[in-house]
């Protein structure tokens, strides 16, 4: 279905685990040429076995490992896929972290330090994105992946809903200077989605309950199904989408509570 997605360099962060891992297998399964990008070493594992997978159904992968809030990082890990795969195409910041703190109790460095990967990191991921394209005078695509707390408050993770609610807005201003390059830039918002770092969370009957509660179509997602939104958001078949967010939630930002019709 996305065979226009063939041989392009897709760049993603936090590619490691969870939903990104997911990403890059599922670029690698439209025969792109994958960069996985990861921080922890403990992820190098996981790593080799998508890059395995991806070589497998006919694409090419790599394993860069760098921290998306450090900008020689990333602009290492930008410049590896050039000197690897001779362009970049496009360009997905994943790479997020939340820890639930309440507010009043949050250090400074706690807060920062979700500010710097999940906000930070995407700036700095954009912005050198950007001037690839730029460099090669061509067009290209970036996504960002944000939550549904772009828009959701969520009690005691003031620092990760203010990093997706900004995510939004640096989003959506990014597509109003760069759309008339023909950079596409977009958001992919996901709601309770099921990985390996919720998998045992989900499984617990009551915290599956409340969260089903919050959701109208009443399952939890999966990492494939917001792959499936990547790769399509990537694709031609959504050249004329700019500045926009795609939320992949089961409805959970249409105010479930008021399914009940006694509002």
């Amino acid at each position: 279905m996305f065979t226009d997605l063939k041989d392009k360099v897709v760049v993603i962060t936090g590619a490691g685990s969870g939903i990104g891992k997911s990403f890059a297998e599922a670029f690698g399964k439209a025969e792109a040429k994958v960069v996985m990008n990861y921080r922890s070493e403990h992820h190098v594992e996981d790593v080799d076995q998508s890059i395995k997978l991806i070589e497998e159904a006919g694409g090419q992968a790599i394993k860069v490992q760098a921290d998306v809030s450090v900008e020689a990082d990333v602009n290492r890990l930008v410049q590896t896929a050039v000197d690897t795969f001779g362009t970049l195409d496009i360009m997905i910041n994943n790479a997020g972290f939340e820890k639930p703190i309440p507010t009043h109790e949050m250090p400074l460095e706690e807060w920062q330090k979700v500010i710097d990967i999940n906000l930070t990191g995407a700036f700095i991921g954009s912005k050198a994105a950007v001037n690839q394209f730029f460099k090669e005078d061509k067009k290209g695509v970036i996504l960002n992946t944000s939550s549904v707390h772009d828009t959701i408050p969520w009690p005691n993770y003031a620092n990760y809903a203010a990093s997706k609610g900004g995510l939004k807005l640096m989003m959506e201003t990014m597509s109003m200077e760069y759309a008339q390059y023909g950079i596409r830039i977009n958001n992919i918002s996901p709601g309770a989605i099921v990985t390996e770092h919720t998998r045992e969370k989900f499984s617990d009957p009551t915290t599956r309950a409340e969260t089903l509660e919050m959701i109208p179509a009443k399952e939890i997602g999966e990492a494939d199904q917001v792959a499936n939104v990547a790769l399509f958001l990537a694709s031609d078949l959504a050249s004329y989408i700019h500045g926009t967010t795609i939320y992949v939630d089961g409805g959970m930002t249409n105010y479930p509570a008021f399914m009940g019709g006694k509002g």
